[in-house]
Parts: structure tokens; C-alpha cells; sequence
């Protein structure tokens, strides 16, 4: 079977808040203590930048349904239980400009922090200074490896 990519439509929402830098819940950035561990298990991340870019495509939503990696029982931190990830690759555009990129699902049953949203995809890219909230992107995505519900 071969690779189905597609393109959706989203807008830059505001996440947890955690990944990019310390916040009450973490000392440290989250995406910057967690690419070592990655990095070990196989994923170089190093490249990209040290935070993920939210994009809400509601009313759709999400589903990993076969990622090019799932780092299962990650224990990148103490202060909470291990935890899985999946990576799907994609691309990211903005403002006609195309950046290569990473989907970032932290899995919600290995989470005790926070809720993922299934309409809300998280990126994993390059430092785009004048991105914002509210701004409207679009991803290219591997059908193969997510599938989106459309509302």
C-alpha cells in the first residue's frame, strides 16, 4: 500500500504550557529533558526546537494509527510515572513556507498531567519567531500513519 499524505487546515493554540520552558509543573522545559531519552531509543530530535506548536483542527480530530516511532515507558523524568510517545513525520506550512516536522502525541493513558485534546496536534519543528496564536497553518500529513475524523 502506498503512502497517502493529505493536507488539513489548523490554527496555532495555546497548549500546557510545559514543553518549551519551566513552568509550575516542571523545573525544566519538557521537550528539552526529554530528547535525550529519545535520542537513546532511536528518535534524533535535536534539530528541532525545544517546544511544540499546538494546531486545532476542530471540530475534527486525531488518531495515531501507525507512527514511524512509539517509545513506549519513557522514564524522562521523576516526577511522574514513564511515559509513551508516538512520532508521525509531516510538514508544516506556514505562510508558504514548508518545514519539516514531527507529530508529537504524548499517549494519554501513560499521562497523569494533562488531558490531549484529539482535536489539537502537536508539532515538533524548527523556531519560527513570528508565529502566534491565532494564526492559520497547514500540515501535510501521512495517511498511513494518522487518520482524521471529519466532522
Amino acid at each position: 500500500m502506498g503512502t497517502k499524505w493529505f493536507t488539513i487546515k489548523g490554527i496555532v493554540v495555546k497548549g500546557h504550557q510545559v514543553a518549551s520552558r519551566p513552568s509550575a509543573e516542571y523545573p525544566y522545559g519538557t521537550i528539552e529533558k526529554q530528547k535525550p531519552f529519545f535520542r537513546e531509543l532511536g528518535l534524533d530530535l535535536d534539530p528541532f526546537y525545544n517546544g511544540t506548536l499546538n494546531i486545532s483542527i476542530s471540530p475534527n480530530t486525531f488518531e495515531m494509527t501507525s507512527p514511524v516511532f512509539t517509545l513506549k515507558d519513557v522514564e524522562w523524568t521523576d516526577l511522574n510515572p514513564p511515559e509513551t510517545f508516538s512520532f508521525s513525520r509531516c510538514t508544516f506550512i506556514y505562510e508558504g513556507v514548508r518545514y519539516d516536522s514531527w507529530i508529537y502525541y504524548p499517549h494519554s493513558e501513560t499521562k497523569i498531567r494533562h488531558f490531549n485534546n484529539p482535536s489539537v496536534i502537536e508539532i515538533l519543528t524548527q523556531h519560527i519567531p513570528d508565529i502566534k496564536y491565532g494564526d492559520e497553518v497547514e500540515l501535510e500529513l501521512n495517511g498511513d500513519e494518522i487518520q482524521i475524523s471529519f466532522v
